[in-house]
């Protein structure tokens, strides 16, 4: 199934060169504390992506990966900005020298001219990868300083840095594995092969693994390869698990031979030992001191607090929601979510308060070195279907999807071209439905071009399912999760409102008068009028890759889970096979 995809954008090195002396500059406004050590590690991170952006420009001019005059003065600078972030949290965010904008000014001389492509590190977005664990695995490995560290890109460049300060001074390089997700290779350059073949100790840091572990894979076995078994190779991943279904089992073996040194978000703040450095003391300044323990409410938890029969949970995807905890305080319970570190969380906290102030989203209390802290809303229900008028419902949602596409635009590029919808929903279709789904798809190739002619790509929810809408006891209707499913590490991204229409479509049940009312909305709201014919596009690309989604979380998911799952994989079967006018196939719907 075809799911997944990077957020990349397209940027110009100078206004990245600024961006980020702009982020140091504000740290160095700062007095010491937390509010200083997020903007230093905000300002590593962009360091990072400049450094990867930069690097991935000379590899694709070159075919391979080197180390020219540029990307080594980078990769420089950002283990020193590492080494700043490794000083700041070691000592309680009171120390910690930060770059001023000469010695930024010298680390970006000579910026290649075009522009770079910036991708999306993920962790940071999304699964709470906190680049300080790396330095604390690396202070607590024993490796010698003198090791060469590998960082893969993407967010391998910045995890990498936070390795090699908390080394103390080793040296790092980047590569880029390519190739087929569950395949990756490397491109070295000769001399690039010879150091890392004769260096007295490596060290490979990145996220994951993930479903194949294959960027590691790929470096173990170039390093066996140079005659350095993988029991001699340290690795530094995000978690403590093996690879995942995908893995060959070449992959599998090295990995488990490897050392592998692991810090997680866990023992970084949850366990720390230092108070200032856990997550009550950070959510403190904003809801008062808590009351009781911190309860987690990630990996599907929070349905026990909205619905205590098991039997009635909706589906969940724990490997891909974001970390989630309930912090009760004299002023009420709040909902500290994991948003994301630097820039990225700070946009979708903006977001937040934009929909809170428009009446579609709950109270927003503020940010915390990458958690949103919102009002919990204990009185409230999840949506439930037929519990609500559909013309109202209809009016509400159509209210809010109209108050998104006239808000938050998005610039081109953000988001799958139809093109990449079309591929990925021909591909699904034949997977769940067969040849005739797929030619099904086929027939609306042709109609792609004029529909691109007309879309206007926004920030869209990308996440209207019945359990992401709260009732109050007013029967006011509240939007939940509506932050960031639009830069998702999935292939969707941000585009037409008409998306999120399709998506009422199916998961709200507004089709017919009430279909045709939430399109009257958004117009009236957003100034134009949805295309009827690019909606039914749309519905059957949606049910696509909702079908996809729940396919491949279903892969990895525990019994209970899995049932949950399959039924979800049911009902996108039934939806496409009816949009695409095909039969459906009968019986329960099995997951391998």
């Amino acid at each position: 199934m075809l799911v997944y995809g990077d957020v990349r954008r397209q940027a110009d090195p100078r206004d990245e060169a600024s961006r980020l002396a702009d982020a140091l500059a504000s740290a160095r406004s700062l007095g010491p504390g937390l509010d200083r050590h997020a903007a230093l590690v905000g300002a590593l991170i962009a360091a990072g992506e400049l450094t990867q952006g930069v690097a991935d420009a000379a590899f694709r001019e070159a075919g391979l990966d080197g180390q020219d005059d540029v990307t080594g003065r980078l990769t420089g600078w950002l283990v020193r900005l590492a080494g700043a972030v490794w000083a700041s949290w070691r000592s309680g965010f009171t120390a910690g020298a930060i770059p001023d904008r000469s010695e930024t000014a010298r680390a970006c001389a000579g910026l290649p001219p075009g522009p770079l492509e910036i991708r999306l590190p993920e962790g940071f977005a999304f699964y709470a990868v906190y680049p300080e664990a790396y330095a604390l695995a690396a202070a607590a490995s024993g490796l010698e300083p003198g090791a060469t560290v590998i960082g893969l890109r993407s967010i391998g460049t910045s995890l990498g840095a936070m390795v090699a300060a908390g080394l103390g001074a080793a040296g790092l390089v980047t590569v880029r594995p390519t190739g087929h997700p569950f395949w990756r290779e490397l491109r070295l350059s000769a001399p690039l092969r010879d150091r890392l073949g004769s260096a007295p100790a490596v060290a490979v840091a990145d996220e994951g693994p993930g479903l194949s572990g294959s960027s590691f894979g790929a470096v173990l076995g170039l390093l066996e390869e140079r005659g350095r078994p993988a029991e001699r190779v340290a690795l530094f991943p995000s978690h403590a698990g093996e690879p995942g279904h995908a893995a060959a089992e070449e992959t599998r073996r090295r990995y488990g031979q490897a050392r592998r040194h692991v810090r997680t978000f866990d023992d970084l703040v949850l366990h720390a030992e230092r108070p200032e450095h856990r997550l009550e003391a950070w959510l403190a300044p904003l809801v008062g001191p808590l009351t009781a323990p911190l309860d987690e409410v990630s990996g599907g938890a929070w349905r026990a607090r909205q619905a205590g029969d098991r039997a009635a949970w909706p589906p969940a995807n724990p490997m891909q929601e974001r970390r989630k905890f309930l912090a009760r305080t004299a002023s009420g319970t709040w909902l500290a979510k994991f948003v994301g570190l630097g820039e990225e969380g700070e946009r979708k906290v903006r977001r937040a308060r934009a929909l809170h102030a428009a009446g579609f989203a709950p109270e927003v209390a503020g940010f915390r070195h990458g958690f949103l802290v919102e009002r919990w809303i204990g009185a409230a229900t999840p949506l439930a279907r037929g519990r609500i008028d559909p013309l109202r419902l209809a009016e509400r949602v159509g209210d809010y999807l109209g108050y998104r596409a006239a808000a938050f635009a998005c610039a081109p590029g953000r988001g799958a071209p139809l093109d990449g919808l079309w591929e990925m929903a021909r591909h699904n279709a034949a997977e769940a439905l067969g040849d005739a789904a797929s030619r099904a798809v086929d027939g609306w190739c042709g109609a792609l071009a004029g529909f691109a002619a007309r879309m206007r790509p926004v920030e869209t929810d990308n996440r209207l399912h019945l359990w992401e809408w709260l009732v109050l006891p007013d029967g006011t209707i509240l939007k939940t999760d509506a932050v960031d499913h639009h830069a998702a590490h999935d292939l969707v991204g941000c585009q037409d409102v008409a998306w999120d229409i399709a998506g009422a479509a199916i998961e709200l049940g507004l089709e017919g008068a009430a279909g045709r009312r939430l399109c009257e909305v958004v117009a009236r709201r957003a100034g134009r009028e949805p295309d009827p014919a690019f909606v039914a596009w749309l519905e059957i690309a949606y049910a696509a890759f909702q079908l996809g989604a729940a396919t491949m979380a279903g892969h990895a998911a525990e019994a209970e889970e899995r049932g949950r799952l399959q039924a979800e994989v049911a009902r996108y079967r039934a939806h496409l096979a009816a949009r695409l006018r095909v039969a459906s196939p009968r019986g329960p719907c099995a997951l391998p």
